[in-house]
């Protein structure tokens, strides 16, 4: 049967072509992400591809064989490939065919639910100093080895579904209430109370929500679900105080039963939380802290931004494995591949919302991306010509001076909007600020210095702030309106990810993004990869040229001019 006015075209080899510009795009694409993935996204044809992890994530979520070939089937201008259904299917059909349980004694088991699939499993190599012998469908699972028998297996293809159940934890006492400061009765979400009643149930797995969207409030809500003393993991310090806000903000336990474990403050608490880097760091005693945190009777781990888990701790956290396991995220991308990891340590794919759908439900802001593609002098362009070193020849496209008279120029036209600036390079962003006279957020800055400027954007006695890459995460600026990305880190996507939802908080005024890239250049080439996180949201972007007559000059006076204005800056008393 062929459909013309159709969007999907699913060819042989699995990967699925989307026109972007037939009727029903939309609504394909909306089902696609679900249980495919982006592979590239030129204006009109988009390119996703089916995977056994992506099929294994959409099942841990409720996604059933049915869903994914009656999406596909709706959607296609051709009947579907007999061996993409037949590729499908048995993808699906491993789900659940390995069950991680305990057995009558209390010990841990995996069984197979087939003679065939047991025999596969005592023949894999890399698990026989893993696994026990076996006895008759089941194999023995020493509890140090959990994750990492998940780990392994997930590696040869084999997902397993875990149901050997948790350490219940201490009980803790913990409901959600009205925030002091919110002004109106608190209440979740319809997707918020989806969410935690998609993750409770199995007690481990990752919730997929944008930013903006409150992930911090369907951890807490799960928190009061179990009732249990709850570790919490963050990237980072200034997140920790976040977090540690919002928990006292928005439920009834006791401030002093909410720790802070950082290198400044070390409070073991019914709730702690800490940061990743603290997880894996040794004590003053020589001791790992991990050893410490695996004595609280947690009955539940959180992991922030849990795509960013640190490769170091994915050894580390199997040692967790038997305490509840809750990964937020706005996306599971990972540039170093190790999306399979985050699958077996910390659980399947339990939810997720295209950020499109929340932003026509009114969840998150309305957002448009700009790229704005600008010139280099001569002299720039031979210079990035002249080093064999790849990330030499990015850094001089990305570090282009004339991002900085693009920067003012775009700053000056946003005068009644509150404005993040972001860039990867220090010496850039020193220069932002500088040019504009803004305060500046850098690894370097103190974190009480962090906080306080923080604290004058909210308010209002800030309208700009210029920020270095640790503004990608886990910062609550609410009133951020527009984000100017100077500068990357090459193609991430996931840094994408991060950026756009600085600004994606609802709010009465508009939500812009802008990308600043030096044209036919190598930056020019990664921002296409940037790009692919938000064209498989649905999310557009309009590319603005100025090389040809725009705001920015041409050629040697983009850095004579950048470079005036960086020193009259400066000259002015503006902070460095």
């Amino acid at each position: 049967m062929y459909r013309p006015e159709a969007p999907l075209v699913v060819q042989s080899d699995g990967s699925i072509l989307l026109e972007t510009h037939a009727a029903g795009a939309d609504q394909a694409r909306d089902a696609l992400v679900r249980f495919a993935e982006l592979v590239k996204s030129p204006e009109h044809v988009h390119t996703y591809r089916i995977g056994s992890l992506s099929l294994w994530n959409a099942a841990g979520a409720g996604v059933t064989v049915d869903d994914v070939l009656g999406a596909l089937g709706r959607h296609s201008k051709y009947d579907l490939p007999g061996n993409v259904v037949t590729e499908i299917r048995e993808a699906l059909a491993r789900f659940g065919r390995l069950v991680l349980e305990k057995s009558a004694d209390g010990a841990l088991a995996l069984r197979a639910t087939d003679d065939e699939t047991a025999q596969q499993i005592a023949a894999t190599r890399r698990l026989s100093s893993l696994l026990g012998p076996r006895n008759g469908m089941s194999f023995a699972v020493a509890p140090l080895h959990r994750g990492t028998v998940k780990q392994a297996l997930v590696h040869a293809g084999w997902p397993v579904d875990d149901r050997a159940g948790f350490t219940e934890g201490r009980p803790l006492d913990i409901r959600l209430v009205s925030p002091t400061r919110a002004g109106r009765p608190f209440g979740l979400r319809p997707y918020q109370v989806d969410a935690v009643r998609s993750f409770v149930p199995g007690g481990h797995g990752v919730i997929v929500l944008p930013c903006g969207a409150g992930k911090t409030v369907v951890a807490m809500a799960a928190m009061a679900e179990l009732g249990t003393n709850t570790l919490i993991l963050c990237t980072s310090t200034s997140a920790v105080h976040q977090w540690v806000r919002e928990i006292r903000d928005k439920t009834s336990i006791a401030p002093e039963d909410v720790g802070e474990y950082t290198a400044r403050s070390k409070q073991m608490r019914p709730v702690t939380v800490t940061t990743y880097p603290m997880l894996i760091r040794r004590s003053t005693a020589g001791m790992p802290h991990l050893s410490l945190f695996d004595r609280g009777q947690w009955g539940l781990i959180i992991y922030d931004e849990v795509h960013l888990l640190p490769a170091p701790l994915f050894r580390a956290t199997a040692d967790l494995q038997a305490r509840r396991r809750l990964g937020l995220t706005a996306t599971l991308v990972r540039e170093d591949g190790k999306e399979a990891d985050v699958f077996s340590l910390i659980g399947p794919k339990r939810y997720d919302v295209p950020w499109r759908e929340m932003e026509a439900a009114g969840w998150v802001a309305q957002a448009r991306c700009v790229e704005v593609r600008l010139p280099m002098s001569t002299a720039t362009r031979i210079a990035a010509a002249a080093t064999e070193d790849a990330r030499e020849d990015y850094r001089i496209a990305a570090e282009n001076p004339a991002k900085l008279l693009a920067l003012r120029n775009l700053v000056d036209s946003h005068a009644n909007d509150r404005v993040l600036v972001v860039g990867q390079y220090l010496r850039q962003v020193q220069q932002a600020a500088a040019l504009l006279g803004a305060p500046l957020v850098t690894g370097e800055t103190p974190d009480a210095e962090r906080e306080r400027l923080y604290q004058a954007f909210r308010s209002g006695e800030e309208r700009v702030l210029v920020a270095s890459k640790v503004a990608n995460f886990s910062i609550d600026l609410p009133d951020a309106n527009v984000l100017i990305q100077l500068s990357g880190a090459f193609g991430s996507r996931q840094e994408e990810a991060q950026r756009l939802g600085r600004i994606l908080r609802p709010k009465d005024r508009p939500a812009t993004f802008y990308s600043l890239v030096s044209g036919e250049s190598s930056e020019q080439r990664f921002a296409l990869h940037r790009q692919m996180f938000l064209a498989e949201q649905g999310y557009r972007y309009t590319i603005e040229d100025w090389r040809d007559g725009g705001a920015a000059p041409a050629d040697a006076a983009i850095e004579t001019k950048a470079t005036t204005v960086t020193t009259l800056a400066l000259a002015e008393g503006t902070p460095p």
